[in-house]
């Protein structure tokens, strides 16, 4: 995201644990968005706002990656977009070229929270700001939506939002957020609080915030549902394994990227589990739903996909590879089933890299 906003003409000052943004006039640029989705999607809508074209381009496996729904909303605006075709719609690599001069568009956002975020990022700096009007059966992941909704009032932003139907109205003006504190990803700490939970032992997680709006934040709650304990002092999270995993009936729509963590769990576990409300995740890095019921599936256990998520019926599991599909969740989800089931090893734990780049000495420090 950094490199990016730099290519675009943002000047960005690297500290080692904080950044100083610059604003800007963006420019065009040609950027190569890896397997970012999140840099993807954000950048495709804010590239109206450039002076000259943007050129988007990425690993192979982000030709797979839905976008579609952002390109839709961005032409009804007026802008120019060239795009190649792929199984989901246009794809990857694909040209977006402004100016935008409409204010208010529809869009279905059920197969991703950021095609709304996208969207809702950019609508201030629109001459006359941006209503968006949502079509389909849900919003997933919607705490990260009040996430996002919540820094842009911060920074100075007028949001309107409507329940029936649902709209949301972005005031055009200009923003300041000034001094921000970035939270801990707390999606990115839940294989290691898993890890407490399957082992039976203990695991702590500094900086924990008091309140967040992060969707990460119910690992806490369904672990504890699968039988962990987990306490919060000074700052400090910690899990405690009981020796004891149940399954759990639960609709994780909210908080769909913690689905191959719990679904880990749930393959450990006494009782079955049935996880719904996570349609959407056939469109992450990799069709998840369908990597978890194979991979499972492989090692001996029981896993179906539903209509919108995954019955898994925990039986004894064996040794093998665990594929990780280029796929930071899955990689984690492997290395979870490593610490109960002996002779297993995970496929490419390198892929952890794109959230998490010491993932794997992170994950050998846990054994003491």
């Amino acid at each position: 995201m950094i490199e990016a906003l730099q290519k675009m003409g943002i000047t960005i000052d690297v500290e080692q644990e904080s950044l100083t943004i610059t604003p800007g006039p963006l420019t065009g640029a040609s950027i190569d968005v890896g397997l970012a989705g999140t840099v993807y999607r954000f950048l495709v809508a804010a590239s109206v706002l450039a002076s000259g074209p943007v050129h988007f381009d990425g690993d192979e496996a982000m030709y797979a990656r839905p976008i579609e729904p952002v390109l839709d909303a961005l032409e009804q605006l007026g802008a120019t977009i060239d795009a190649g075709v792929g199984p989901k719609g246009r794809t990857l690599p694909l040209t977006v070229t402004g100016p935008v001069k409409g204010s208010s568009v529809t869009v279905d956002s059920s197969g991703s929270s950021q095609f709304l975020t996208s969207l809702l990022l950019v609508g201030s700096q629109l001459p006359d700001g941006l209503t968006i009007n949502l079509t389909g059966d849900q919003i997933p992941s919607l705490p990260h939506v009040e996430m996002t909704i919540d820094a842009l009032r911060r920074a100075g932003a007028t949001i309107d939002v409507r329940r029936d139907p649902i709209s949301f109205t972005v005031a055009p003006g200009a923003l300041n957020p000034g001094r921000v504190t970035i939270e801990p990803d707390l999606s990115n700490a839940s294989p290691f609080l898993a890890a407490a939970a399957v082992t039976g032992g203990s695991v702590s997680v500094p900086h924990w915030p008091t309140s967040t709006t992060q969707g990460g934040a119910q690992i806490i709650p369904i672990l504890e549902m699968m039988g962990a304990t987990s306490s919060l002092k000074d700052g400090v999270m910690t899990v405690t394994g009981t020796g004891t995993l149940k399954g759990i009936d639960q609709d994780m729509s909210e908080c769909g990227e913690l689905t191959p963590t719990v679904a880990a769990v749930a393959a450990l576990a006494g009782t079955p589990t049935r996880l719904s409300g996570i349609a959407h995740l056939r469109g992450h890095e990799t069709d998840r739903l369908a990597a978890i019921s194979t991979e499972i599936t492989k090692l001996g256990g029981t896993c179906v996909e539903t209509r919108d998520g995954l019955y898994i019926e925990p039986a004894p599991l064996t040794g093998g590879i665990v594929d990780s599909y280029e796929d930071h969740r899955m990689a984690t989800f492997g290395a979870i089933l490593g610490l109960r089931v002996e002779g297993l090893s995970v496929k490419d734990i390198a892929c952890t890299s794109k959230t998490l780049p010491d993932f794997p000495s992170m994950w050998a420090q846990l054994v003491q």
